[in-house]
Order: structure tokens, then sequence, then C-alpha cells
């Protein structure tokens, strides 16, 4: 699979099956984020990969989190405030996209998921206060249901147009076929 199908075929994945993630996998994700590009090559991120049940039900508290205490693997991934001081909420994030499209490649499902209190998320992974946990990253194989709510969601938001998001020199001036 080459990135372009990753990025065409992944969707956010909330029902997994039991079937756990070989280390083998795992690893290739967490070495795709090691390899994300990031300002002055700072690499301002830390990634906890919490497997045990107990702490997947605590970090499953947030309102749309439920679904982890299902996910095999939860990786908590955190952000050096100290080493990147302006930077290290994107340097992450660029760092968590190159992980969920490798995951995609070896046909695991992911779910970024912001709803969780970070306080609580912080104390349950032992993380420094240097670290600002940003997003917990579901990963594991999807189960083979219909997710109804996400089929909805998707007709009733269906994804923009590119000339919807695009414009060329200045905002609102169409992007020209010939310019592509």
């Amino acid at each position: 699979m080459d990135v372009f199908e990753a990025v065409q075929e992944r969707s956010s994945v909330r029902s997994y099956s039991d079937q756990s993630v070989p280390r083998d996998k795992l690893k290739k994700i967490l070495e795709a984020g090691r390899l994300a590009p990031s300002a002055r090559n700072t690499q301002p991120w830390h990634f906890i990969v919490v497997t045990d049940i107990e702490k997947r039900k605590i970090l499953a508290r947030g309102r749309y989190a439920k679904f982890l205490t299902q996910s095999p693997v939860v990786i908590v991934a955190c952000g050096d405030k100290q080493a990147s001081v302006d930077w290290y909420a994107v340097d992450v994030s660029l760092a968590v996209e190159n992980m969920i499209l490798t995951a995609q490649a070896e046909e695991l499902g992911t779910c970024c998921v912001g709803s969780f209190d970070e306080k609580e998320v912080h104390q349950t992974v032992k993380a420094p206060d240097n670290f600002e946990v940003l997003l917990l990253l579901a990963v594991g194989y999807p189960k083979e249901k219909v997710d109804v709510a996400s089929k909805l969601l998707h007709l009733g938001r269906p994804r923009k147009s590119l000339a919807e998001i695009t414009s060329e020199e200045e905002f609102g001036k169409p992007l020209t076929e010939k310019s592509l």
C-alpha cells in the first residue's frame, strides 16, 4: 500500500477485535513517529504504550473515549513543553500522523482521542511535569462490524471538495487546473 492509498483508506476506528497487536507492528508504528520531522530537530515527543486494561479503563473515562477499553493498545502522545516551547504540539501531531498512516499500511485501525482529563492521564502514565498529554491514539484490529454512527456522520457531513479548501496566492482566489 502506498502512502496515498493509506490516506484514502484510513478512517477512525472505534470498535476493535480482541486480537493483540504484534510487537513488530507496534515497533514499526512507533518508529514511524520517531522519524517525523520537528522544529530544529528537537523531537519533543514521548509515546507511552498502554496495554494494561486497568490503565486503559482510566484513559477511557473521557466522554468520547469509552471504546479505549476495547482497543488493545493506547498510545499516549506527550509533548515536551520545555524542549520546544512554541512547536511541541505541532511536532507531536506530525509524529502521530506518521504513526496513523503506518498503522493503516499494517492493516491496523486507529482513532485519535482528545476527550480526556489531562491531569488524570498525566498521573496514570506518570509523565514528567514538562510533558503535556496531547492526545491518545487507539490502535488495534478493527472489529468486523459496521460503525453505524460513523457512517451516518459521513453521510451528514461529507468531505469538502478540494475547491472549498484551497486558494491560489491569496484566500478566496480559486486554484486553477493549470496551476496544478
